[in-house]
Formats: C-alpha cells, structure tokens, sequence
C-alpha cells in the first residue's frame, strides 16, 4: 500500500481534541501550552523528557503532534505503541509527517514489500526506522544486505528490519569481517550464516561474538564447521546456558551437537543427561 495525503486526515478519537485546541477558543498561549501537555500526558508521553530531548517542541503547535500521531495510528499502532515510540523518539513529535515519515513508510511497503499488517510490526520493533533516512541509511543497508543474499524467500522481513538501521561502514561490515578472521571463513561462508541467522548482524563484536568464538575454540575445542551449520549458537547466553551446559557435558564425559546442547529447555537437556548417563554405566557393566 503507498501511504498518500490521505493518511493524515484525524480518526475519531482525536477529534476532541482537535476541536478544542484549533476552533479559535483560545489565544491564551499559556492555555494552549498546558493542553500540549495534558495531550502528551494522555499519549504516556513523558512531556518533561520530551522538552528536554526536542526543546521545538515548547512553540510547536499541538496540530504538530497530532498530524504525527495521526499517520502512525493509519499504519495499524495502537494508541499506546504510538505513545510508546514517540516517549523514546521526542523528536518524532515535531517531524514533518509527509516529509519525514512518510517516505519510511514507503520504503518499506514500495521497496521492503512489507503487507499492511507487517508495518506496524515492523514499526514497534524497531521504532528507530521512523528517523532514518530512506536516502542515506535504509536504502544503502538493504543493497548491502542484498549482497550477502537477503533476496528471493530470504528477504528482509518484518522480524530483522532492524538490521537496516545499522550503519553498513560502522556496523554490518566489522561484524561480517570478523567472522571471516575469527573463524577463517569465506565472505560467502558468512553470508550464508547471517541469512540462516540474521540476528547475528545485531550481536555486539566485544560484547557477544568474540568471547563465544574464544570458548568455542579455546575451551570446547569445537569445530568451526559446527557454526556454519548451527550459527544460532551466538544468540544463547555464554554464562547462564552455554557454559554451564558444556561444563556438565564435560564432567560426564558425554559429546553433543550444539544444536542438541542449547536448543532444548533446562528440564530436557537434564533428562537427557540422566539417560546419557545411564547408558554409560549400562554399557560399562
């Protein structure tokens, strides 16, 4: 669907407000002042932070803020996850909603081929898309990730737009080569692990990637052709699942895909222990 003009025309349940606000009642700016806020109050708007964060916003007029509420509430958000995305992006409040979001909207409905009904999902999950560039950010970053072969039944989706408000120079690339260093893979080798996995993409290098890839080699002893085919592994936690399980597994003497380490619950994973175990001592008798 091209999101038009038609886009900003008000639903219902604004309609009060427009009519108090912008029928001539008042001139008193200080009257007017106090409405924006009891109006950014009825959004969960922390107005206080809004200010502070979008100073334009103390002589913007209230017809402003909800020409953007009103096209985010068209896209199919609910009240409070417009709320929600305008109390962590104030600037958002003050925005040109046919200059600066609409063209986001676009984007990923023209380009993205997102249905109507994955927009507004799109949107709440990564609400960081409404203030980026189609020009200088989110197109760039789809024709990279089309590169590495994010097309066909492997396109982006709703579930990783978030991927492409990453910057493709600071961001994805780093990530990219460092798998290629730190596992002595082929670009192409890579490329297949984040379209299999593409939460990879949004793991940080210091902070998730590089201390796996450390215990996997250094004290699992693993073989990297394990995380081609099971590159999920990076999205367990190091010290609450991976290295608490591999410890066990160790103790006991017993190997075990990855897959079969980490995918099942606590619950399985220690019944499978029990009967791993048990079969040992049978074989041993």
């Amino acid at each position: 669907m091209m999101f038009a003009r038609c886009c900003l025309l008000p639903p219902p349940f604004i309609a009060a407000v427009r009519s108090k606000c912008f029928a001539g009642e008042t001139s008193d700016t200080g009257l007017l002042f106090r409405e924006k806020l009891i109006y950014l109050q009825d959004l969960n708007v922390d107005p206080h932070k809004a200010l502070r964060v979008n100073p334009s916003l103390r002589a913007a007029p209230i017809s402003s803020v909800v020409s953007v509420e009103t096209l985010l509430s068209s896209t199919g958000l609910s009240r409070p996850a417009v709320g929600r995305i305008l109390d962590m992006f104030p600037d958002l409040l003050t925005s040109d909603p046919e200059s600066d979001i609409l063209p986001v909207l676009n984007f990923l409905s023209e380009e993205i081929h997102l249905s109507d009904h994955d927009i507004p999902k799109s949107i709440s999950r990564c609400p960081r898309l409404l203030i980026s560039s189609v020009d200088f950010q989110l197109r760039p970053a789809l024709a990279f990730l089309e590169t590495l072969g994010f097309v066909g039944r492997d396109t982006v989706t709703s579930r990783n737009t978030v991927l492409l408000v990453s910057s493709v120079e600071r961001t994805l690339i780093p990530k990219i080569e460092f798998l290629e260093e730190g596992l002595g893979f082929t670009r192409d080798e890579v490329a297949k692990m984040v379209v299999r996995s593409p939460a990879l993409l949004t793991y940080s290098v210091e902070n998730n990637l590089a201390p796996k890839v450390e215990f996997f080699l250094e004290e699992m002893r693993g073989n990297v052709k394990e995380l081609k085919r099971f590159p999920q592994y990076f999205s367990f936690s190091l010290e609450r699942k991976i290295k608490p399980r591999h410890r066990l597994l160790k103790e006991h003497g017993i190997l075990m895909p990855l897959s079969e380490m980490l995918k099942v619950s606590d619950g399985q994973f220690n019944l499978w222990l029990v009967e791993l175990r048990l079969r040992s001592v049978e074989r041993r008798l």
